[in-house]
């Protein structure tokens, strides 16, 4: 049929330096997509006691939170953080109405809730 071919020294040796050389080469590109992203990206922190709101997307949404119209909301809610699990981590306190939701959500799906009183409307009793 045919004569088998016996791996020497010398074609071990010459795949070992091709293995070597392709690490270093995806090592290096993988540095060079890092420098690019790094300066992009932003670490969120929150503490314990501050309120956020939950980034939802339109599929979750429909499916999970029973928002299911035209315009929908891109956050939901307005929710407490009770405690911090892990490094990127926290759990936050849900309303009864979402029982089928887990509690605890990555630090890229929140968004801070800043208070600000100009956002509250005053409004004048009317007399008719």
């Amino acid at each position: 049929m045919g004569e088998s071919k016996l791996l020497g020294p010398e074609s071990v040796r010459g795949a070992n330096e091709a293995i070597a050389w392709i690490r270093a080469r995806r090592i290096a590109s993988q540095d060079r997509q890092k420098s690019y992203g790094d300066p992009k990206r932003s670490y969120i922190e929150f503490s314990v006691g501050d309120y956020v709101f939950l980034i939802v997307s339109p599929m979750k949404g429909v499916r999970r939170f029973k928002k299911k119209r035209k315009l929908n909301p891109r956050f939901v809610g307005l929710f407490e953080i009770l405690e911090r699990i892990g490094q990127v981590a926290y759990r936050l306190a849900l309303q009864p109405a979402l029982f089928g939701v887990h509690n605890v959500f990555h630090a890229s799906m929140l968004r801070k809730y800043v208070s600000d009183s100009s956002h509250v409307l005053s409004y004048e009793t009317l007399s008719l």
